[in-house]
């Protein structure tokens, strides 16, 4: 009996250890499924939907633009003349190296009006005996030249068609960095080339140009290559916001970075061709500054952003209005200044006589003037005898006495010297000006013309001095 009874006591025993051990392992089974649930990546759906009212989708559909701009932008084909053998011209004459051959050259260009106008880049067509355009849809046409402005490096041509595609013009101030362009062309001549990117920068200065050209572009990463110099930089609307015009290489080839002339500089400087044949540039009447952390200190001034006016000239608009040396210029109308390309694509979009308001910093405080524009002899027009009389001084005919003395039949004579290099070297009245770049000059007529060819070019400027020796001097000819 006392069998029995410890045989059903251990039975009750082991139940009760079993039920023990079931439950707690039970438990602990629970508490470690539970940490592996929590470590565990939940498994969602990968859409991502949020509220219509409060998210608006960057469009970066393409093909609209794409499809508006294609046909209106057309491929250039220059065929340049050259000597064939300049080396053998230049040991043995004229007659060694006078046979000639044909350079060809290519680029893009874009057409803006639906009766054949044209623009595109300076060195695109850059001396140039004949010029071929050639449309998307493979029609091709003799083009003229209507004009050409170096400083800016825009050329404006014509061809003989009607009711051509063509690209509207976008507000250039209006575009954002970040924001999606296509860039359009014939790089390589693979003609109908269309490229995307961002703008990367506005307003950038790459020194191409060692300071002849007007420097303010829009930086962009969409894909140009050699042949894309003229074509289109357009929006995702497909208007036009820039003329692709530059690469930084080591390669000759894109390797990330692409410049383009902003839509509004040209604009302005294809009417200007239009309507007075030349190009009309608006000066501030200042000498600037790059504003930077040194400069800064040593002014005693809290803004490292914006032109700093170095010096007021004694003509042009900046006097006229109040504005003073050591002033800061932080805006105009309402574009901000942060340096000096900024200031210069501003102005590159204005005429003489244009009136804008000018935001300044003086003593950290912002003041605002009115300034009326001029060109670069203070003045809102160009007249007839300018370029030598602010550039030179007053000139007049050699005189029939100094033609006899130093037996020459040509050259113009100083009444008054103006050039601070001609002062500094002690150009005085009664000294003659013999040449100006290579020419002989015969009145003030011609010297004055040979200037205007000039402009924006370096002219060098034989004068015959008192003591009958020849000296010669190199200036600037402004736009």
């Amino acid at each position: 009996m006392k069998k029995i009874f410890s045989l059903i006591l251990a039975s009750m025993l082991g139940g009760v250890i079993a039920l023990g051990t079931y439950v707690y392992l039970d438990g602990n089974s629970e508490i470690i499924n539970n940490l592996e649930k929590t470590n565990q990546p939940k498994v969602v759906q990968t859409n991502f939907n949020i509220p219509s009212s409060t998210y608006a989708a960057e469009v970066t559909d393409f093909t609209k633009a794409a499809e508006e701009t294609i046909h209106a932008v057309v491929h250039v084909k220059n065929v340049s003349i050259s000597k064939s053998n300049p080396l053998a011209e230049f040991f043995y004459g004229a007659e060694a190296g006078s046979s000639e051959r044909r350079t060809i050259g290519t680029g893009s260009g874009v057409i803006i009006s639906p009766d054949g106008y044209i623009i595109t880049n300076n060195h695109v067509i850059k001396g140039a005996k004949e010029l071929e355009i050639t449309l998307n849809n493979q029609r091709s046409y003799s083009a003229k030249v209507i004009g050409a402005d170096p400083s800016s490096d825009i050329a404006l041509l014509k061809i003989d068609a009607v009711d051509l595609p063509f690209v509207s013009f976008a507000n250039s101030d209006n575009v954002k960095v970040g924001e999606w362009v296509l860039a359009v062309g014939n790089p390589f001549n693979l003609t109908s080339t269309v490229t995307a990117g961002i703008v990367s920068a506005k307003a950038r200065n790459i020194n191409i140009s060692g300071g002849k050209m007007i420097e303010s572009f829009i930086q962009t990463d969409a894909a140009v290559n050699p042949g894309n110099s003229g074509g289109a930089l357009v929006n995702v609307r497909g208007q036009l916001v820039g003329i692709n015009t530059a690469i930084t290489s080591q390669t000759g080839s894109f390797i990330g970075y692409s410049f383009a002339v902003p839509s509004n500089i040209a604009k302005k400087v294809i009417e200007d061709l239009i309507e007075y044949g030349d190009v009309r540039t608006a000066y501030l009447g200042i000498r600037s500054a790059e504003l930077n952390a040194a400069i800064a200190k040593e002014l005693n001034i809290n803004q490292t952003q914006g032109v700093l006016v170095a010096d007021v000239l004694e003509i042009g608009g900046a006097t006229n209005a109040g504005i003073k040396k050591n002033d800061i210029i932080i805006q105009i109308d309402q574009i901000k200044i942060n340096k000096f390309s900024d200031l210069k694509g501003f102005l590159s979009t204005k005429r003489p006589g244009d009136v804008v308001n000018v935001t300044v910093l003086r003593d950290n405080k912002e003041k605002q003037y009115e300034v009326k524009l001029a060109n670069q002899f203070g003045k809102e027009t160009i007249d007839k005898f300018d370029y030598s009389k602010y550039l030179l001084g007053n000139l007049d005919k050699i005189s029939n006495k100094d033609a006899t003395k130093y037996r020459i039949n040509y050259g113009v004579q100083f009444k008054s010297v103006k050039h601070p290099l001609f002062l500094k070297n002690d150009i005085k009245a009664g000294n003659i000006i013999l040449s100006v770049a290579d020419k002989k000059v015969y009145d003030v007529q011609e010297v004055e013309s040979i200037l205007r060819t000039n402009k924006g070019k370096e002219v060098i400027v034989q004068i015959l001095n008192s003591e009958g020796y020849v000296e010669y001097y190199k200036i600037d000819v402004p736009n």
